[in-house]
């Protein structure tokens, strides 16, 4: 049976965070980003949400080239093919190269379409199991150790399952000693967003004094053999993060015993039929994995618990309250995170409404494709 898709529409939106939110690779204040909705002509609309940051600091895609991408490459794409299922997506755009948040992007809308043409859950369509999700949450670099512990001890009050913070050479070791001697026993772990090299690797093995439950990413973003050198060396499991865009990288990760972890994203790995394909071969290699986050607003939110919600993501994603970066969001209900776990919707698709006059309130402009 075919799968109508009458129309595929491009918002752009603009929204600020919170608190700006700060990396080895930079601090984000505003979030520039693509809210896409496909249609299918008989009253349907499914949301996807492009991930891309405006500089190309976490990968080379930015806001900018996923537009050309999708606009130019994979829009016209669909209009020359006929799907059957959301899976159908990726294979079609295998011909592009990369491009990974483009690809994921429209290839979310569809899937959110899918399942409320089904009249089931989002979850459920990609084969979620759980009703409730863990959830941890990511704290960026902060300007002083006081500052810092405060957030900690906050989020840690809220309930929230893990504790994630971003360090980088001059902002780990010193500051990891201050939060365990506050918290000695919270579950923390860490992420270098690839600020570290295989030089530093004497000053890395002082991570095991702190019993994290693993250091994110320390190594380049394309590299996997070196990080393989590292985890040889730590007892402190390894995560990869920015180098995984497809189940070959972490098949590669895994014959060389590059990590213990593997971090998936949608949107760095081209969607969320990639994003099962590789939660399926970490759950038959017993391979823990989890959801990571982008600064996403509602609809890419919803659709990590969704995604979540499958038996191999066994430790807490990064997918915290709507609140904890936005002032508004353009979903409703809000996600809310209570004790440290989220609910995951049985409503079709997404299961969360399109606020829309929030996102007329963000919006910059739109434009409509007919397939």
């Amino acid at each position: 049976m075919a799968l109508p898709i009458t129309e595929i529409k491009i918002k752009k939106l603009k929204m600020r965070l919170k608190h700006s939110f700060s990396t080895s690779f930079g601090s984000v204040k505003d979030k520039e980003f693509f809210l896409i909705e496909a249609r299918d002509g008989e009253g349907n609309c499914g949301y996807g949400e492009s991930v891309a940051f405006e500089v190309p600091w976490y990968t080379e895609e930015t806001v900018k080239t996923v537009f050309h991408m999708m606009e130019d490459y994979l829009i016209p794409i669909l209009q020359m093919e006929c799907l059957t299922h959301p899976q159908d997506v990726s294979n079609i755009f295998k011909p592009i190269k990369r491009n990974h948040m483009a690809k994921a992007a429209i290839e979310g809308a569809i899937w959110d379409l899918y399942a409320k043409r089904e009249g089931v859950s989002l979850a459920r369509a990609l084969g979620g199991e759980r009703k409730k999700i863990e959830v941890g949450i990511a704290i960026g670099i902060q300007s002083t150790i006081n500052e810092l512990l405060h957030t900690i001890d906050q989020a840690f009050q809220e309930g929230y399952k893990r504790i994630k913070i971003k360090i980088k050479p001059g902002y780990d070791i010193k500051v990891l000693r201050e939060v365990r001697w506050h918290f000695p026993s919270i579950p923390l772990m860490v992420d270098a967003n690839s600020a570290y090299t295989l030089d530093d690797i004497e000053h890395l093995k002082q991570l095991d004094e702190f019993d994290l439950m693993m250091i994110e990413q320390p190594l380049s973003d394309d590299d996997i053999m070196d990080h393989a050198k590292l985890q040889s060396v730590i007892h402190t499991p390894v995560c990869l993060d920015e180098s995984i865009h497809s189940l070959e990288d972490v098949k590669m990760a895994y014959e060389l015993g590059s990590c213990r972890i593997i971090n998936i994203k949608p949107g760095r790995v081209g969607g969320l039929t990639e994003a099962k394909r590789i939660h399926d071969y970490c759950k038959d290699k017993d391979i823990h994995v989890w959801c990571g986050g982008m600064l996403e607003t509602g609809v890419g939110r919803a659709q990590n618990i969704a995604l979540a919600s499958l038996p191999q993501f066994t430790l807490p994603g990064d997918i915290s309250s709507s609140s904890r970066y936005w002032e508004k969001d353009i979903i409703y209900p809000e996600i809310v995170a209570r004790n440290g776990m989220i609910e995951v919707p049985d409503q079709p698709g997404i299961g969360y409404q399109l606020d829309e006059e929030k996102v007329d309130h963000f919006l910059e402009w739109e434009k409509v494709y007919q397939l």
